[in-house]
């Protein structure tokens, strides 16, 4: 029998709502050992932080310091979400959900293959030894190894919190350049393809679901992760003592 990952709708919402349910489904792979898979947008252009960034460097960027920002729970350097996708993954831990290698680079060499559906052959990931930080800041001038980069540019890339073997992932693919930050060119920019994040989280799904051979099911957040969801969104993701601790 194949083992069964949860599919929730793809929905647009604020960020602290957005990392807030990312957290809980993370609760629910910890407590009841159900895998879940999300894709989502940002109901507007937000500065995600990486947990350990100081929120003030964002003050130093002129187009930047007037979006509304968040502290994700993952590492990593700043993302400013506006033309992307975005997804996230939660694992139970052990079989059948993870194996030698990491996720990070087995979801990129998912959305690498899809990207393949639009004739879109030069994505290629980074290699040990090819690491490169252009910038302080943001997390698409940071090139680290399994990241996606293309014509020289990164457009995707990921992080996780790993609690009692489990697993948070979620990473954005840059569909295409912001007005926010036009030093970051996007799949539209480098390749000429426009890619809507609708098509793109079908195309990964059936990568994935092809790869791993799991039956990825449809489904809805139960009550309990709504609230529990709603209860992280007030005293973490929308307050001010979470989003300026550093």
């Amino acid at each position: 029998m194949s083992a069964i990952c949860r599919l929730l709708p793809r929905i647009s919402a604020a960020g602290p709502d957005l990392m807030a349910l990312d957290e809980a489904i993370l609760h629910t792979a910890l407590k009841s050992g159900q895998a879940t898979l999300r894709f989502y947008e940002w109901a507007e252009p937000t500065i995600s932080l990486g947990y350990f960034q100081n929120q003030a460097e964002r003050l130093e960027h002129p187009l930047l310091k007037s979006l509304p920002y968040v502290r994700r729970h993952t590492g990593g350097a700043a993302i400013i979400h506006h033309h992307e996708l975005t997804y996230a993954l939660a694992l139970p831990a052990g079989s059948p959900w993870h194996t030698s290698e990491s996720w990070l680079c087995r979801f990129h060499h998912a959305a690498q293959k899809a990207l393949r559906n639009w004739e879109v052959t030069t994505v290629k990931p980074v290699v040990c030894g090819d690491e490169k930080k252009l910038g302080p800041f943001l997390c698409f001038l940071h090139q680290t190894p399994g990241d996606l980069v293309t014509h020289g540019a990164k457009i995707a890339g990921s992080a996780q919190r790993r609690p009692h073997g489990a697993t948070l992932q979620h990473g954005s693919i840059l569909l295409a350049q912001s007005e926010h930050t036009p030093e970051l060119p996007g799949l539209r920019e480098l390749t000429g393809t426009d890619i809507l994040p609708g098509e793109l989280a079908s195309a990964i799904l059936d990568v994935l679901a092809g790869e791993t051979g799991w039956a990825f099911e449809p489904g809805e957040l139960s009550g309990e992760e709504l609230a529990d969801a709603a209860q992280i969104r007030e005293t973490k993701y929308a307050s001010p003592e979470w989003n300026d601790k550093r």
